[in-house]
């Protein structure tokens, strides 16, 4: 692991930038959560339109508790049995917090809690929640290792933590707002597989 990278990436976060990271997936571009200015960036960098969600990613699912408290209940249970994991949670947010962050619908949140290469777990054991989406140009192909990413964000990134390559595929969405779970994106957990264990912990 490279601390000069963690440091940098650390660093990098708490001023605002956004940063290159690894998850269990593919690599993403993540910044401050807690700013609406750094959340904004990451919109501006990758070219998504406003009216999109950009989700929560932690390290433990309970910090994603902390950061949105209502998620307690058949959320919390939901959240608890999936993750760590490669889904991305599309859960109730009747707060409306991380409202820069929910595109057009902020009573709904998306968090991700991935089994973390071990640079980007120390970054965010520092820095807590990140908001986090894939390190690609909108409507671009995800990025499996750090030469993937377009030229344009690595120049623009306040820092990259490679952690080589990774599975390439990026996280299945699961939308568990409503009385039955919904795939909204299959990913790396079959739509089938996904539903079923969903299922299963809102029993």
């Amino acid at each position: 692991m490279s601390t000069g990278q963690v440091a940098a990436a650390i660093a990098a976060i708490r001023a605002g930038q956004a940063v290159v990271l690894p998850t269990d997936t593919v690599y993403g571009l993540a910044a401050d959560a807690y700013r609406e200015g750094p959340g904004r960036l990451l919109y501006e960098l990758k070219g998504r339109p406003a009216s999109q969600p950009v989700a929560l990613l932690a390290a433990d699912v309970d910090a994603i508790l902390d950061a949105v408290p209502e998620l307690r209940g058949r959320a919390a249970v939901a959240a608890r049995a999936l993750l760590p994991g490669p889904y991305t949670l599309v859960l109730p947010n009747p707060a409306a917090r991380f409202r820069w962050l929910c595109g057009d619908e902020p009573q709904a949140i998306g968090v991700r809690v991935p089994e973390l290469p071990e640079p980007a777990r120390a970054v965010l054991d520092r820095v807590g929640v990140v908001a986090a989406t894939s390190a690609n140009l909108h409507g671009g192909p995800d990025c499996r290792c750090v030469e993937d990413v377009p030229a344009e964000l690595r120049e623009r990134a306040g820092a990259i933590v490679d952690a080589g390559e990774l599975p390439g595929t990026p996280s299945t969405v699961l939308d568990l707002t409503g009385p039955e779970p919904a795939v909204l994106r299959e990913g790396a957990v079959p739509a089938v597989e996904a539903l079923a264990r969903a299922r299963a912990a809102i029993a």
